[in-house]
């Protein structure tokens, strides 16, 4: 009972290697790794390595990858490991979110993962209609309470709230910079996903007499186009006027382009996916920097640590963004009420102690 309940094996069961582009499910189980050294955990991990070996927590299990980004052959690597090893370890822990191929994979969930204990943490839901054909696949847990309704209606029954964390010590408080004003975007290319909302903002609070620099840190999801639709987006910004337009690709140093920038701009009409609460919102608010975001239900785990806007609302959301530009006071105010937030509600010792209360439950 000692080994189960401290140095169980526990199988991180993502949807591909952890190497595939810091997405949500990959950000989250590092997460967990983390928080619990004392569990012996197995990750999925890119095959052939690229460059020098990571320094992430767990034993490695090698899936075939160009890139780590979680293909169609990724997945199936991923489902074939986790069959094998889920009936070798105390514990399955699936950090998966709730898209096209979920229903199927929920309902094949015994003949998958054997009949051992399970805790499927759900980043986010691309579509609510799936919920309508999915099972769970054990406790569940979400990240906001909108979700965990959602989940619980769709007939998820036994649903926790965890919401996520980040390092705090990485993503440290940073002083503002003196220097002109950079208002930053960074999510997906997807049509909703408010990188269009947010030149339209921009545009509004640039009429209004405000001046900055816009940057647009887009991630490219597979398949797209990255070219064409960067070219599209800096068409939009110069069709609203705006003269002063960055469009980039992927960031290496995401820490140092949040501490370059004053505001994060963040207003999605819908997440399609991503978590709940998006981890570029929580780094930045750890930053020190403060967050406009769009009012979804969702965000509600955010309380006020940030002013929120009618999603589609480009006026609004630019008069947000034109107040905070123009008074000090009310910036620095929302930095540091930001900070606290991210400390009290998302802080890893909160993030730790939910998890090892579940962990043993799970293997009581």
């Amino acid at each position: 009972m000692a080994r189960r309940s401290a140095r169980c094996r526990v199988l991180l069961f993502t949807s591909g290697p952890w190497e595939g582009g810091a997405g949500a499910d990959t950000q989250l189980a590092a997460s967990i790794a983390d928080c619990m050294p004392d569990r012996d955990f197995l990750r999925f991990s890119r095959w052939p390595q690229r460059g020098t070996p990571g320094t992430a927590p767990g034993r490695r299990v090698p899936i075939v990858s160009r890139d780590g980004v979680p293909r169609v052959p990724e997945r199936l690597q991923a489902a074939l490991a986790g069959g094998f090893l889920a009936r070798r370890t105390d514990l399955v822990h699936a950090i998966l979110t709730i898209g096209g191929t979920y229903p199927l994979f929920s309902r094949l969930r015994r003949g998958l993962l054997g009949g051992g204990p399970v805790i499927h943490t759900v980043p986010g839901v691309v579509d609510t209609g799936l919920l309508e054909r999915a099972r769970p696949l054990g406790v569940t847990v979400a990240l906001s309470q909108a979700t965990a309704g959602q989940l619980r209606a769709a007939g998820f029954g036994d649903v926790r709230v965890i919401p996520p964390t980040i390092p705090l010590d990485r993503w440290s408080w940073r002083p503002r910079n003196p220097g002109a004003r950079v208002v930053l975007f960074a999510g997906h290319h997807d049509q909703e996903g408010g990188a269009r909302e947010a030149i339209a903002a921009a545009a509004q609070a640039h009429r209004s007499g405000a001046r900055f620099r816009l940057v647009l840190a887009m991630r490219r999801r597979p398949g797209q186009d990255e070219q064409t639709l960067k070219r599209e987006l800096r068409v939009l910004a110069a069709r609203e006027g705006l003269p002063e337009v960055d469009v980039l690709g992927h960031v290496p140093d995401m820490p140092g382009l949040l501490a370059a920038s004053d505001v994060l701009l963040f207003p999605p009409r819908a997440l399609g996916g991503k978590a709940d609460v998006p981890f570029i919102v929580l780094e930045a608010l750890a930053t020190g920097r403060p967050v406009i975001l769009s009012d979804l239900p969702q965000f509600g785990e955010l309380g006020f640590a940030g002013p929120r806007a009618p999603v589609g609302d480009g006026v609004r959301t630019g008069e947000l963004l034109t107040r905070l530009l123009e008074q000090p006071r009310l910036w620095e105010m929302l930095a540091r009420r930001g900070r606290a937030t991210v400390e009290e509600r998302f802080g890893p010792d909160r993030f730790r102690t939910e998890y090892e209360r579940l962990y043993q439950e799970s293997l009581a």
